[in-house]
C-alpha cells in the first residue's frame, strides 16, 4: 500500500501550525510505507478529548482489589511491629526520596506521558504487592529453615535471597502491566518508566521500615545516618534495578514479541536486575561501601542516565519518521513534523502558542501529545500486534485536526 501521488492529493488550502521561526527547518527523508495512512481529504468523526482504555479493565480491577487486601495486612504489620509513631516518622522521611524519583520519572516521561492510572498502579505494586511477596517469602523461609544470625547466614540472605526474591517480586509487577496494558507499553522508554515506578514504590515502603527501626533504636542521630545512606546516596537504587526489567520488556514490545518470547525477555531483565542488586548489597557486606560506591555505583548511575538520554533520542527519531509518513499523505507540513518531533521544536511551538490570542499553550500541548500518540499508534499498526491501532490512528487524526482548527480560531 502506498500514499496517494502528488496529483491525487487534495489541493484545498489549510492552515499551517508552523511559526515563522520554523521556516528554516527541513524534514529528513522518510522510510518506505508499510501501512496505508488515511488520505488527508477523508472526513473523520470527532472523538471526545479522553477515551477509556480498551482491554485490561477487568484484570486491573482484580489486581487493585488484591493490592488493597495486602495493603491492609501491611498496615497492620507495620503498626504492630513498629508502632504508630515510628511508622509515621518513617513514612514522612520516605516521602522525600520518593518525590525526587517522581521528579526524575516525570522528566523521562515527558516525551509521551503514560496514563496516570497505570503509573499509580505501578507504584502501588512496588509499595504493596512486591513488598508483600518479599515479606511472605521471608516469613516462609524463616518458618521452614529457622533464623540464621551468623555472618554466613546474613550474607546469604542479603546477597542472594533478597536480590532474587525482591527483583522477581518487582519484576512480576512490570510483567503484569506489560500484559494487562499491552497497548500502552510501546517501547523501551515506557518500560523504563513503569520499572522505575515499581522500584520507587518498593523503596518507599522499605524505607519506612528502615527509617522507623533507626528511629526506635538510635533516635534522631541513627535516623539521620540511615536517611543519608538511603535517601541521599541511594534513592535510585531500586529504580535502576527494576528499570532493567522494564527495559527488557520495552525491547520485547518494540519487537512485537509474542508472549513466550516476551517472557524470555522478562527473565533476562530480572537476571540483570538481580545481579545489580546483589552487587549493591555485597558492597555493604564484603567491601568498603563508600569505595565501591564511588568506583562502581556512581559510574553505573552515569551509564543509566546516558542510556535514558539515548532512548529519548531514539523515541524522537521514531516519532519524526512516523509523523513524516503522515506529512507525505498531506496531514502535516514537513516543518510541523520537525516542530512536533524534536525537543527544540516543541519548545518553540509552546512559546509561539503563548503569543496567540488568549494564550493557546494548553491547545499546543494537547496537539503535541496527540501527535506523539499518533506516531505510537502507527508504530503499533506497523508491528501488527494491535488490532485497534488503525482505529486509534483515525481517532487521533480527527483530534489533531480539531486542535489545529482551535489553535487558529479567534
Amino acid at each position: 500500500m502506498t500514499f496517494p501521488s502528488d496529483d491525487e492529493r487534495p489541493r484545498r488550502p489549510r492552515p499551517s501550525l508552523t511559526p515563522p521561526s520554523f521556516s528554516e527547518l527541513r524534514a529528513e527523508p522518510q522510510q518506505d510505507i508499510v501501512v496505508t495512512v488515511p488520505a488527508a481529504d477523508v472526513p473523520l468523526s470527532p472523538i471526545p478529548a479522553q477515551q477509556p482504555p480498551r482491554g485490561g479493565l477487568r484484570p486491573a480491577i482484580w489486581l487493585v482489589g488484591a493490592l488493597v487486601i495486602v495493603l491492609v495486612l501491611l498496615i497492620a504489620y507495620f503498626l504492630s511491629a513498629l508502632g504508630s509513631a515510628a511508622s509515621l516518622v518513617g513514612m514522612v522521611l520516605a516521602l522525600v526520596p520518593l518525590a525526587v524519583v517522581f521528579l526524575a520519572v516525570r522528566i523521562i516521561d515527558r516525551w509521551e506521558p503514560e496514563p496516570p492510572a497505570i503509573m499509580a498502579l505501578a507504584v502501588a505494586w512496588g509499595a504493596v504487592g512486591a513488598v508483600g511477596i518479599a515479606l511472605g517469602v521471608d516469613f516462609v523461609i524463616t518458618r521452614v529453615f529457622g533464623s540464621d544470625d551468623s555472618a554466613l547466614g546474613v550474607a546469604l540472605t542479603t546477597v542472594i535471597q533478597a536480590p532474587v526474591v525482591e527483583e522477581i517480586a518487582k519484576g512480576l509487577g512490570v510483567l503484569l502491566i506489560f500484559f494487562i496494558f499491552r497497548r500502552r507499553f510501546d517501547g523501551p522508554i515506557d518500560g523504563v518508566v513503569y520499572g522505575a515506578l515499581v522500584g520507587a514504590g518498593f523503596a518507599f515502603t522499605e524505607n519506612i521500615q528502615y527509617f522507623a527501626v533507626a528511629f526506635m533504636s538510635g533516635g534522631a542521630d541513627q535516623t539521620g545516618v540511615t536517611f543519608f545512606m538511603r535517601g541521599i546516596l541511594s534513592p535510585f537504587a531500586h529504580v535502576m534495578f527494576t528499570s532493567v526489567v522494564g527495559l527488557a520488556l520495552g525491547i520485547a514490545a518494540r519487537r512485537a514479541a509474542r508472549p513466550a518470547e516476551s517472557f524470555r525477555w522478562w527473565v533476562g531483565g530480572v537476571a540483570g536486575a538481580t545481579l545489580l542488586h546483589a552487587l549493591w548489597n555485597a558492597s555493604a557486606v564484603f567491601f568498603d561501601f563508600f569505595v565501591l560506591y564511588a568506583l562502581v555505583q556512581v559510574p553505573l548511575f552515569v551509564i543509566f542516565i546516558v542510556g535514558i538520554i539515548a532512548l529519548r533520542r531514539a523515541e524522537s527519531r521514531l516519532t519524526r519518521v512516523r509523523l513524516g509518513e503522515y506529512a507525505q499523505a498531506g496531514w502535516f507540513t514537513p516543518e510541523e513534523v520537525e516542530m512536533l518531533a524534536t525537543g527544540a521544536g516543541r519548545r518553540k511551538a509552546l512559546a509561539w502558542a503563548a503569543t496567540l490570542h488568549g494564550d493557546k499553550t494548553p491547545l499546543m500541548k494537547r496537539f503535541i501529545a496527540d501527535a506523539t500518540s499518533l506516531a505510537a499508534a502507527r508504530q503499533r499498526a506497523m508491528s501488527g500486534r494491535d488490532s485497534h491501532a488503525q482505529a486509534d490512528e483515525r481517532a487521533l487524526l480527527a483530534r489533531t485536526t480539531a486542535t489545529r482548527a482551535a489553535l487558529f480560531s479567534l
